[in-house]
């Protein structure tokens, strides 16, 4: 399987160069530097005009990971004009006041509605990180989980992420590793069969929000990920089994 390469956006410039660069995918938000929060659909229209790549829109009100009655009305709203405004899918996560995934919250947004989405990095805040990743599961739509492995960074949950990859098949297929990746970390990832890899900082230059996603820098992430997908065919080819 190839591997998926998703940058993270916050306008139409941005999406234009994440395609130039070899993105599979963009996560739409409405700012970067002030949070991870829905967009206004004229935004989502916008992005979605300037690229051919499939955008995921973040359903986000409000810091933090939790939501209520009024906010899932609203949020159900948002999804159906985002799709309207021509975006491919949505990035969602919310937990319930014992900091385990909201299975009821999610799977009401996500209905019957028929898109796809990936859970957010709230997986990554849950206390219980096996029973959350056996909740996940379960969600309608579902196709996608980012997650560094711990609520700091990759770095920090390296480890867990290549372990739970290579005892769960279904976590290697969905995960979507961000928050910190960097390039060192992606042969250790590849090789416990993760496929998703998501940039944010690392395609800006100098790590820094002000500036928009460069195209150079993108490129470079698309040719370590495709030079792992040849090294892991190869692989193959020569009769070895996947790491799992």
């Amino acid at each position: 399987m190839d591997s998926l390469l998703e940058v993270l956006c916050g306008h139409a410039d941005d999406a234009r160069r994440a395609e130039e660069g070899g993105a599979d995918r963009i996560h739409l938000v409405a700012d970067p530097k002030e949070g991870a929060l829905s967009p206004a659909p004229d935004l989502v229209a916008a992005v979605c005009a300037a690229t051919r790549l499939p955008v995921r829109v973040t359903l986000r009100l409000r810091e933090g990971w939790s939501t209520d009655g009024g906010e899932v009305t609203r949020l159900r709203g948002l999804a159906a004009a985002y799709v309207d405004a021509g975006a491919e899918g949505m990035v969602m996560g919310f937990l319930d006041p014992w900091s385990a995934v909201d299975v009821d919250v999610c799977a009401t947004v996500a209905g019957a509605a028929g898109w796809p989405w990936t859970f957010d990095r709230a997986v990554d805040y849950c206390l219980d990180f096996d029973h959350a990743w056996i909740a996940l599961r379960t969600l309608p739509g579902l196709d996608g989980v980012l997650s560094a492995g711990s609520a700091r960074d990759v770095e920090h949950g390296l480890d867990g992420l290549v372990a739970r990859a290579r005892g769960d098949r279904w976590a290697a297929e969905n995960l979507v590793v961000a928050g910190g990746l960097q390039p060192e970390h992606v042969p250790w990832l590849h090789r416990a069969g993760i496929r998703g890899y998501h940039l944010d900082l690392q395609a800006r230059p100098l790590g820094q929000y002000k500036a928009w996603v460069d195209a150079d820098l993108v490129r470079s992430w698309r040719t370590l990920l495709d030079r792992s997908d040849r090294q892991a065919a190869q692989r193959l080819r020569e009769g070895g089994a996947p790491a799992r």
